[in-house]
């Protein structure tokens, strides 16, 4: 299976999406101040950088991209038309390396929680969903 060459516009775009920052992540983080919780962003330390965690109380939690991630089930999870192959590879080798990453913090101790982009649309569900995750710390 050959790989297309990268066409300019397409790589130009895709150049332009935010890895931080974004409206998902600052939805969970209005959240995580209400609920009350500490959390530092982005630490690296912490296999696959959550997007917020808490060492001391031993929680993590990613806020994935429902199209980069590819959410099952979800209307955002699409794969471009062109280079498609090249897009599920992508697509697989990145749901690989969340589930590693999930899988050791969960090891050392770690409650992690991921939270897709298209949940972060509905506020009340998501401050139940996380109160109720990280609550009884």
């Amino acid at each position: 299976m050959k790989l297309e060459p990268p066409d300019p516009r397409r790589s130009a775009l895709m150049a332009r999406v935010r890895q931080r920052g974004t409206t998902p992540e600052l939805v969970v983080a209005a959240v995580l101040r209400k609920l009350g919780f500490a959390y530092r962003l982005n630490v690296r330390a912490l296999v696959g950088s959550p997007d917020f965690s808490n060492r001391k109380r031993a929680w993590a939690i990613y806020v994935q991209g429902c199209f980069w991630h590819h959410h099952t089930g979800c209307v955002r999870a699409t794969v471009p038309k062109a280079n498609q192959a090249f897009w599920r590879d992508k697509f697989t080798t990145n749901r690989r390396r969340d589930a590693k990453a999930i899988r050791t913090l969960r090891r050392e101790g770690f409650r992690v929680v991921v939270v897709w982009e298209c949940e972060t649309r509905e506020i009340e569900r998501l401050t139940a969903r996380l109160a109720k995750a990280l609550g009884d710390l």
